[in-house]
């Protein structure tokens, strides 16, 4: 079987309806909805700012029945460290975290983004990481966000949202979906393959991040943009799996290699994180949350740009 096959049909399965208490990584509206009065359901809305997505009045304007609010941006879901943003904090805090919105270990957790962005689902596929990395896998993704939940017809409320009491949630730490510095730095004369997700510009080095100290990406990374596994239907981003293999395939990814994704600050990461570990099938991938805004701090870490108007590659040390 060809690994474009095999890819076709791994994401075929990965996105078949959820039936029992098998839930997929993905479900849609129509899902939730059939599903939305289970008892061990809860249904976290993470909406933001990020692609104008809103904030806490926006979920209390409007939300679905039954759901809490956490905001990706202001709840505690990242942090800065020693100058660099967008960390995973510890794991203590966030298991204050979620424990505080009535999330406890037995739960099945659906992750609702705002869907008004292709930034914005990579909140969701944060935030589902984060659950993963606690050793949570009873977690999910609405597609499409509240924007397909709206543009679907389903029911709106208004209001707080849910009142769930605060309960005990324990983690258990999987380290193996964390990318140290140090592993990143060891994967450049290793086997592993590192994934870098964002839009091109970024990873030529033409743009760069307020985030980097530098602009370029580390050497010998694959260039698979986030924003191409998104699309845009009746108003809602939806992730597209019908053009996941092709994107994979065209950066010559092997799904049985260690893959480690990045970015600016461990955001866009996630959904490339997303795509290939849970839709695609690769065997061991991690998100190095560091990413270019602690690579590029140290002006002895290599990084690869292209030269403009030419077709190689100009390696320099700041």
């Amino acid at each position: 079987m060809s690994r474009l096959l095999a890819l076709v049909l791994i994401v075929a399965s990965s996105l078949a309806m959820a039936s029992g208490d098998k839930t997929t990584p993905l479900v849609d509206a129509d899902w939730l909805d059939a599903n939305l009065n289970r008892s061990d359901l809860v249904v976290l809305d993470v909406r933001s700012g990020i692609d104008n997505g809103g904030d806490r009045s926006s979920f209390q304007k409007a939300h679905i029945p039954g759901s809490v609010y956490s905001s990706y941006t202001g709840d505690g879901w990242r942090e800065s460290r020693n100058g660099v943003a967008g960390l995973l904090p510890p794991a203590a805090s966030l298991e204050r975290l979620i424990g505080s919105l009535g999330i406890g270990n037995d739960d099945t957790v659906v992750i609702v983004p705002a869907g008004t962005g292709v930034t914005d689902f990579g909140s969701a596929a944060r935030v589902y990481w984060t659950f993963r990395v606690l050793g949570h896998d009873a977690v999910t993704i609405l597609n499409g966000g509240f924007a397909g939940w709206q543009a679907a017809g389903f029911e709106v409320a208004s209001g707080e949202g849910e009142r769930r009491d605060a309960v005990q949630f324990d983690g258990t730490l999987q380290q193996e979906l964390i990318a140290s510095l140090e592993e990143v730095q060891a994967a450049r004369n290793s086997q592993a393959q590192l994934v870098d997700a964002r839009p091109s510009d970024y990873f030529t080095g033409e743009t760069q991040s307020p985030a980097a100290k530098a602009p370029g990406t580390i050497p010998g990374s694959r260039s698979l943009p986030h924003a191409d596994f998104l699309a845009q239907q009746d108003q809602a981003w939806y992730l597209n799996a019908g053009v996941i293999s092709s994107k994979v395939n065209q950066a010559e990814l092997d799904p049985s290699a260690r893959t480690i994704a990045f970015c600016n600050t461990g955001h866009w990461a996630a959904t490339d994180w997303f795509v290939l570990s849970e839709l695609a099938g690769f065997e061991e991938v991690a998100l190095y949350d560091g990413s270019m805004a602690e690579w590029s701090q140290d002006s002895d870490r290599p990084l690869q740009v292209a030269k403009r108007g030419l077709g190689k590659i100009l390696d320099f040390f700041n």
